[in-house]
């Protein structure tokens, strides 16, 4: 007899329980709470993203997820999905989570220029097996983050004003629908799914693997230049002026950092305030080094990284902690970013604000990202022109001071902001998620398709779009 342990609420313990047992019948793995397994596979990247399933499937094929999503709707549970945990929001107390990390096939077609990947794959994997090949694959800051999540998201990567969004290159998606249906989709084949799955961020299925085309992108001239808190000025007004000349070829961002005092940041940086100008040059480095000098020229760098280096070192530019930490994010989409808005932002979280956010990023949008080759998807906003990124460490001193001053942060952009915001940098918990996300019209249409392909609203994902 299987015993069910808190967390789950007395309410699905019957539901839970016939569940797990069609489940064990169909000689499916489960896992419950309570065990090693289900601890291990309900981790999360951001640890204020706390989530409690009914249970666990560590599927292991798309057969899997379809019985999983099937004996869900039977039992009257809803069904989340997770692969590496970096895009836990909500606790998931009424469904069963599809743990797709062991979905790890990767197979690059080096001579047509596109490969085929897992729903466990996380970037890394993919940049090591293009390297040899002088390919890439779009991936984003950190190259930890798994490629399914980050796709359905739209994926705004190091590199995109010069290829585009991640989610432009996928091809294909093997994906189990609603209904428990595997399907799989292309620009022809459900090309309402194809769509929606691209930018609709897990709204209507759960991909299995997809297929993406490949860059031809062997090396970048790239990394960042940091400098010290007494040349923020100079540095974040020079970044404006010179995004407006930048060509495609770069894309870049400007971060103001409060980088604690522990031994894992570099001495220079350590407990003080430090501006980095991030830059990813994807032309020739010669012209990559005459553009950059614009930065270089403004002050001595505590810190100079940027240089020729191997594509597949990507997460070098922004350097983004892997270890799971308690977090706490918010960003903002900007129509400009003219000197008055570089003067806010020093008056907001420069040197001599008092600022309680580890890191205030302004990224330049634009370039390729405008393009969708003709083949439109879910994703919303491509017009603009640069987003408002903050983080906040969500530590007992700060804890209750950092959401104030997201807010703080955030309203004093309202000059320049617009309506909108990015998949993967909003939380997907609620209706006021895709009220934020997405246009009414893009809404209304994946209200549409989760409708037909999700007729019960069993997926968790679909909440969003169907309250």
């Amino acid at each position: 007899m299987t015993i069910l342990s808190s967390p789950i609420g007395a309410d699905y313990r019957p539901a839970t329980t016939a569940a797990v047992a069609a489940l064990t019948d169909a000689g499916v793995p489960v896992h419950l709470p309570g065990t090693e397994a289900y601890a291990a596979l309900t981790g999360t990247s951001n640890l204020t993203k706390a989530i409690q399933p009914v249970a666990v499937v560590p599927v292991r094929d798309a057969a899997d997820v379809s019985r999983t999503v099937r004996v869900a709707a039977a039992a009257g549970l809803r069904v989340a999905v997770q692969s590496t945990g970096h895009g836990a929001t909500e606790t998931m107390q009424d469904a069963i989570l599809v743990s797709t990390s062991a979905l790890d096939e990767l197979t690059v077609h080096a001579d047509e220029r596109w490969a085929r990947v897992g729903a466990g794959v996380r970037w890394a994997a993919v940049l090591d097996a293009c390297a040899p090949h002088g390919l890439a694959g779009l991936a984003g800051s950190s190259p930890d983050v798994g490629v399914v999540g980050y796709l359905t998201g739209g994926g705004l990567g190091p590199v995109a004003r010069t290829h585009g969004l991640a989610s432009d290159t996928v091809r294909a998606f093997d994906v189990v629908t609603g209904d428990g249906v595997a399907r799989r989709v292309t620009a022809t084949n459900h090309p309402e799914l194809f769509w929606g799955l691209r930018g609709g961020k897990g709204t209507l299925g759960i991909v299995t693997a997809v297929e993406i085309d490949l860059v031809e992108q062997a090396e970048l001239y790239a990394g960042a230049l940091w400098f010290a808190g007494a040349d923020a000025a100079a540095v974040v007004r020079t970044w404006s002026r010179w995004c407006d000349v930048l060509p495609e070829e770069g894309t870049t961002s400007v971060a103001v950092m409060r980088l604690p005092d522990l031994p894992f940041v570099p001495e220079p940086l350590r407990g003080t305030t430090s501006v980095a100008v991030r830059f990813a040059w994807t032309g020739d480095p010669a012209v990559g080094e005459e553009m950059i000098r614009a930065i270089r020229s403004v002050a001595t760098p505590l810190i100079d990284t940027v240089q020729v280096i191997p594509y597949a070192a990507l997460g070098a530019v922004h350097t983004d902690p892997t270890d799971p930490m308690p977090l706490h994010e918010h960003h903002s989409l900007l129509d400009a970013f003219p000197l008055e808005a570089a003067d806010r932002l020093l008056e907001l979280v420069g040197p001599d604000a008092q600022c309680a956010q580890v890191m205030v990023e302004v990224r330049q949008l634009g370039g390729k990202v405008l393009d969708d080759g003709g083949v439109p998807s879910a994703f919303p906003y491509r017009d603009a022109a640069f987003s408002l990124f903050t983080v906040g460490l969500m530590i007992p001193e700060v804890a209750q001071v950092v959401p104030r001053d997201t807010a703080r942060v955030h309203d004093g952009f309202a000059t320049w902001a617009r309506d909108g915001g990015l998949p993967n940098f909003t939380d997907s918990a609620g209706p006021q998620w895709a009220e934020r996300v997405f246009t009414p019209a893009v809404a209304r249409r994946l209200q549409t398709l989760s409708m037909v392909y999700d007729p019960d609203a069993v997926l968790l994902a679909a909440r969003g779009v169907r309250s």
